[in-house]
């Protein structure tokens, strides 16, 4: 039997290695995305290993059609990776409300949603959950602060529904990584320049002394997605480098 593995924002960064890993592992990856020609692009490179759906999980009608298109293909999952995300700057002072009510309803209320909607999906497989945090969701930074309180919504939401699915035979575990190499902060408004200063900024941050990279979250996820990690659910699990043991100094 093929073991079925939906991961959202699959066509970049984090969630792009993590389907490249399942892949490389004999997964059937259900690659879901907003950019629908990165999408066909995956699927021209793998065509009998992924299926592809165009969704952008901050719409809740989406996430719904996403979910009965996977039941009327009959797929059951044994992995659910929510990996989709965004990051934008702002402080208590001057975030917006729809601001922070767009980064709560992509960073948290989609991943509550698509667990709670891929649930029976699970079940029949006594699947396992992974949800990407940040370090964020363990210490607090300045100028993201929606950011943070969506990555901490995330790590509990993750230990209540590892409490609450533990007698279905479901997982769920997140990770938290520090900063990675991805387009996260270019799509979030920072430029070239800025983004090439900030990775060599981010090196004395680190105590290991440099930033990670996303084939190494995405073996993490693997890890806890796996028989590897069967006795292992509601952890949060820091893959910073160190960077969630500092203080400011």
């Amino acid at each position: 039997m093929n073991k079925n593995a939906l991961i959202t924002g699959s066509t970049s960064g984090i969630g792009l290695a993590t389907l490249k890993k399942f892949i490389k592992e004999n997964y059937f990856v259900i690659a879901i995305g907003r950019n629908e020609v990165k999408l066909n692009e995956l699927k021209e490179t793998y065509p009998s290993q992924i299926d592809i759906f165009k969704c952008d999980v901050s719409n809740k009608d989406e996430r719904i059609n996403l979910v009965n298109y996977l039941k009327s293909k009959n797929y059951e999952l044994d992995v659910l990776v929510n990996s989709a995300g965004i990051l934008r700057n702002g402080t208590i002072e001057n975030t917006s409300l729809d601001e922070w009510n767009y980064m709560i309803e992509i960073n948290l209320t989609s991943i509550f949603h698509l667990m709670n909607l891929c649930i029976p999906l699970l079940e029949k497989r006594k699947g396992s959950i992974v949800n990407v945090s940040s370090v964020t969701g363990l210490r607090s930074f300045p100028n993201i602060l929606a950011y943070c309180v969506s990555k901490a919504g995330v790590d509990h939401l993750t230990r209540c529904a590892a409490l609450e699915l533990a007698s279905k035979g479901i997982r769920v575990n997140a990770v938290n990584p520090g900063v990675v190499v991805t387009n996260c902060h270019l799509n979030s408004g920072m430029d070239q320049e800025s983004y090439k200063k900030f990775l060599e900024h981010s090196k004395t941050t680190h105590p290991i002394g440099r930033v990670g990279n996303p084939e190494e979250i995405a073996e993490l996820i693997y890890f806890l997605a796996s028989e590897q990690s069967s006795w292992i659910t509601g952890e949060t699990i820091a893959i910073d480098g160190g960077r969630h043991l500092t203080c400011a100094r």
